[in-house]
Parts: structure tokens; sequence; C-alpha cells
């Protein structure tokens, strides 16, 4: 039986069981030890099963919400990951756990972000940040400065992604995000120098030279990238001291350094081979048949995209099969070897056209025919579309720039962020909880025109009208004694000397019906899911005995801060090839040196 399927069956007999929380604890437990050994999938089923079965302590269930949270953000289900987090924020405002929420705010903020949604994901970590001041919680204070700076650079990386500019050129809205995004990583990295934390200044130190890089400031990203290597050296931590080479070489790249370069993707290449990891292996094969390229070693270079082509095949990566053919037959043509060229391009024409990609499909194009030109080959039959494509290619416009721009922006399309402007009309989602668990559901402006007074007026006469009526249910009715009735006056003057004491009854009146009235409406405990209400029996001693004992050690530890998130995958690109502006940086540097490689074609006389 599987794991699920046994949580299932555990979760149905407790439903005789009286001592639920007991029973939800212990799922807990199963389902936390799951999660710790990698299997989130059958953890997140105890944790649901916990929730089912149910439980009335309220850290309990806070730690179980943000432990199911963390769990669905592994498992890339964000929306679901956000819905646990907010569930927990909930709660420790509930409790006054200013810990709590300065954690939950933490996780729910790092889960907005890998949805995209920057604007909600810096209020909650700025909330975290604000809280560990504020509490003096140093560790606490390097996490929310770590994720604000993460923040940043994700918001500026996907700005900026939208015009395919090269580092170092981007819009000053790009850049002011990427320089918010090094003020708190260097504000995170003092602080962990000074809690001596050297993993968590690794750490640091990748993302200042990643965020240096795409500000154009190629040296100090060398120089956070080495101090990042040298501390993953220091560690033991291949991994990392493997993306240190890759961005280290990228960097120099930049510079015109390139044999500076080839010698960290060299290294990269052996560590990515150490790991087993095929695709980053591939990569690295990639980075080095373009860096030969830009040296003039062809030979080399053939030799290395050769090797890519194999594993971008072998891993049914069209795309950077279809990259690894252009840049085989750029190499094959600078060798003044035309037949084989034209086998890659050709390919590289077929892969495009696969793929529905134009711009690849223009440069394949215009290769195929220059080189069976230079072959003394027919040039073939273009269709008006691709002698469109080929025009725009070989005399650039912003035009083709723009398309792949808004093709790429469509694809990538986020959902409407929560901006100022946007508040007025935007509805707000209920499960962020972000004002304290208060939701609206649509912000109005009200019009100020010239019936607004009238329009009160009517609104409060209506109310009156209603509410007298309410009052009157609630007013007491006097006995008058029957042989009076006819004479009320008397009886009024008479009862004005006890005037004060009939209105301290009065009084006591309205008070004792008022209170019934507004233990009525009082605001229950959101409903959250697995909130049972308070048993009237007690819970045995075992019960209590093994509740804090766990709980004592485990409630901080349950709620971790969120795992690094897996890298999205890129609309378009493949899993065998580097980042985008590596690539666009290639193509630029040899689209110049090109065009003295293509044949001159007579013009024909008419």
């Amino acid at each position: 039986m599987s794991l699920s399927a046994s949580a299932d069956n555990i979760a149905g007999e407790n439903q005789t069981i009286n001592d639920g929380g007991n029973m939800c604890l212990e799922l807990a437990l199963e389902g936390e030890r799951l999660c710790k050994a990698g299997d989130c999938r059958a953890g997140v089923a105890f944790f649901q099963a916990a929730i089912r079965a149910g439980t009335d302590d309220l850290r309990t269930l806070s730690a179980i919400f943000s432990q199911l949270g963390n769990a669905y953000f592994y498992l890339g289900d964000y929306n679901k990951a956000m819905q646990y987090h907010s569930h927990d924020l909930t709660l420790a405002r509930t409790m006054g756990d200013k810990l709590g929420e300065a954690k939950s705010s933490g996780n729910l903020g790092n889960t907005l972000k890998v949805m995209g949604k920057f604007d909600e994901a810096m209020i909650c970590c700025k909330r975290h940040l604000e809280i560990s001041r504020e509490l003096n919680d140093k560790l606490s204070e390097g996490r929310a400065l770590y994720n604000l700076g993460n923040v940043y650079h994700a918001k500026g990386k996907h700005i900026g992604r939208v015009g395919q500019q090269d580092p170092g050129e981007f819009p000053e809205d790009v850049k002011a995000c990427l320089q918010q995004a090094v003020t708190y990583y260097e504000e995170n990295l003092s602080l962990m120098r000074e809690l001596n934390d050297t993993a968590a200044q690794g750490r640091a130190c990748g993302n200042l030279g990643n965020t240096y890089y795409l500000l154009g400031d190629f040296k100090q990203a060398i120089k956070y990238h080495q101090e990042r290597l040298k501390i993953a050296r220091e560690f033991g931590d291949k991994a990392a001291e493997r993306r240190a080479n890759s961005n280290l070489g990228n960097s120099h790249i930049f510079l015109g350094e390139f044999e500076t370069a080839a010698e960290h993707y060299k290294r990269t290449l052996v560590l990515a081979q150490e790991l087993g990891d095929r695709a980053v292996e591939a990569q690295a094969y990639y980075s080095l048949g373009n860096t030969y390229t830009l040296l003039r070693d062809y030979p080399t270079a053939i030799d290395y995209h050769i090797r890519h082509l194999i594993i971008a095949q072998q891993l049914l990566d069209r795309v950077g099969e279809g990259r690894a053919c252009w840049s085989l037959g750029n190499a094959h043509s600078a060798m003044g070897n035309h037949e084989k060229a034209l086998y890659f391009a050709t390919k590289h024409l077929e892969i495009s056209k696969e793929l529905g990609d134009p711009l690849g499909q223009a440069t394949a194009q215009m290769n195929v025919s220059d080189l069976r030109k230079a072959l003394g080959l027919p040039a073939g039959e273009l269709s008006p579309d691709s002698e469109q494509l080929v025009a725009s290619f070989a005399h650039p416009s912003p035009g083709l720039r723009r398309y792949r721009v808004r093709r790429e922006s469509m694809e990538q399309l986020q959902l409407i962020k929560l901006t100022p402007d946007a508040k007025g009309k935007t509805p707000v989602p209920n499960s962020l909880n972000l004002n304290n668990g208060n939701t609206t559901s649509e912000t109005k402006v009200p019009s100020h025109n010239l019936d607004h007074c009238d329009d009160e007026d009517s609104f409060f006469e209506l109310l009156s009208r209603f509410q007298s009526e309410r009052m009157d249910d609630q007013r007491c009715s006097l006995a008058l004694p029957a042989d009076n009735k006819e004479n009320t006056a008397p009886i009024v003057n008479s009862a004005m000397p006890n005037a004060g004491e009939a209105q301290d009854d009065l009084l006591d009146l309205i008070v004792g019906m008022q209170s019934k009235r507004m233990d009525e409406q009082r605001v229950a405990l959101p409903h959250l899911p697995g909130l049972c209400p308070p048993q009237s029996s007690a819970p045995d001693d075992g019960f209590l005995e093994m509740l804090m004992r766990c709980q004592g050690a485990r409630l901080e530890d349950q709620r971790s801060s969120l795992p690094e998130e897996p890298p999205a995958p890129t609309s378009g690109a493949g899993t065998t090839v580097p980042d985008e502006d590596f690539f666009s940086l290639i193509m630029r540097l040899q689209s110049g040196r090109m065009e003295d490689q293509r044949a001159t074609v007579p013009t024909t006389l008419k």
C-alpha cells in the first residue's frame, strides 16, 4: 500500500477516535519525516490527513500550515504554497506570535516572488524585516534582507528581459531595481560577516556577482564571483563551485578576455561531469565552442559544438540542437567548408521552422541562401514571407526585434499586479491576508456630486426607520394598574421622585439585552482547514506530554524558511544552452565577422 493510501486509511480510522489532536500530531510528524527524507509528495498526503484529523491547538496547526506550504513550494505548486503560508500568517497574527508572523511573511513573500507578484512580495518581505528588527533577531533580519534582495533582483531581471538588452544597457527603471537589490544584498553580506556565517556569505556574494553582471559592472561581478568560488571550495560545494566558474566565464567574455573565460568554462565542464548533470555539461560545451569561435580556433570550436549537439539530441532538446547546428554552420563557413556549413544551416532552418522561431528561421534562411550562392548552386525559391524575414535580418530594424520581444513577453504574461493605480479597479485576492486578515473584494471610489448630501439624508432616514422598529421591540412595556388606565398623567407624576431608580433599572435592562446581541455579533476566528473547536473533556496525560515534548523543540524548525526556488524554464530556451544574453552576445560579435566571410554575388544586369 502506498504512503498516501495508508495516510488516508489512518485518517479514516481517526473518525472513531476521540483524541483527534493526538492523531493530527502523529500524522504531521510522519509528514515532516517524509519531507526531510525528500519524499515531499508523500509528506503532503500525511499533512493533509493531519488537517482532516483536526486539532484545536493553534500552534500545532500553524506549524502544519508552514510545513505544508514549504512542501508545495518544493513540488512547484505555488498557488497552494501561497494558500497555506497565508493560513500560517493568519494564525500567527491571531496568536500574537511576532516571530511566527515574521517567518510566515518571509515564506509568503518568497512564494509571491516566484509567482511574479513582485509588489505583493515586497510588502511581505518588508514586514518580515520590520518585525525582525523590532525583535532584534539578527538571523531573521539577515533572511529578510536576503529575501528583499531576491525580490528586487527578480523584478529587475523580469522587466529587463522584455527588451532583450545586453547587461549594462537596461532602462533606468531596471537599473533602479538592480541597485536596490545590491543594497539589500550588501546589508545581508555585512550582517552575515558579523554573525560569522560563511555559507550565507557565499550565497550573498553569488547574488551580488549576478546583479553587478546585469548592471554591466563586470569587474565587480568577477570580484564577488571569485569570493563565491573560494567559499564554495572551502565547503566542498561542487554545485556552487560550478555555478561560480560559469558566471566568471560569462563576465570575462564581456570583458573580451576569451582565454580566461575558456579556462573557467573548462572547469565548469569537469564539475558538471563529476555531478552527472548532462544538461549543464552540454551548456559548457556550447560556451566553450562559442568562446573558441571568438578566438578563431575553429577546429576546437567544432569539436565542442559536436559534443553539444550529441547531448542535445540525446536529451531531445530541439532548441539546443538548432543552436548547435547554427554554430557548426558558422564555424565550417569560417574554415571554407561550405558543403558542411550548408548541411548544418539547412538543419538549423528545418528546426527553426519546426519550433516556429521567426528569428532563427530568418537567420538560417539567409545563411542557406548565401552558402548556396558561394557553392554556385541555385538560390532556390523563397516565399514572400521568407524574403521579408531575410531582408529584415540582413538590415536589422527595430521591427524584427520588437516582434520577438512581443512574442516572448506574451508567452511570459503575468497576472495583473497589485499596484496603487490598479487598486481602484482590481480585486484583491482573498488568499493573501496582507492586511491583518482583512480582505476586500473591490475598492470603489465614491463619486462626489451635488446629490451626495441628499443621498446621505435618505440613507440615514431609511436606517432610522428600520432601527426604530427594532428598538420598539426591545422596549419594555410598563404594567399600568387596571383602575388607572384612563388616567396616566398622575402615575407619571407620582413616578417622578423615583426617576433615578427607574433609569438605573432601564439601563441594567438594556445592558443585559445588548450584551446578548453583542455576543452574537462578535467575529469568530476565520474558518481554517484542520481547526477544530476545543473538546469539553481534557486530553489525557500522554497526549499533553507528547505535545509539550514535540512542540517545544520543533515548532520553530517546522516554520523554516523556504528553499531556493528551482530555476523556472525560460520561454523558448533549451536545457542544453546557457542564458539568452550569452547567445545574443555571440550573435552580435559574430554577425559582423560573418559579413566578411560571405561570397559577393555579382549583380544581374536588366
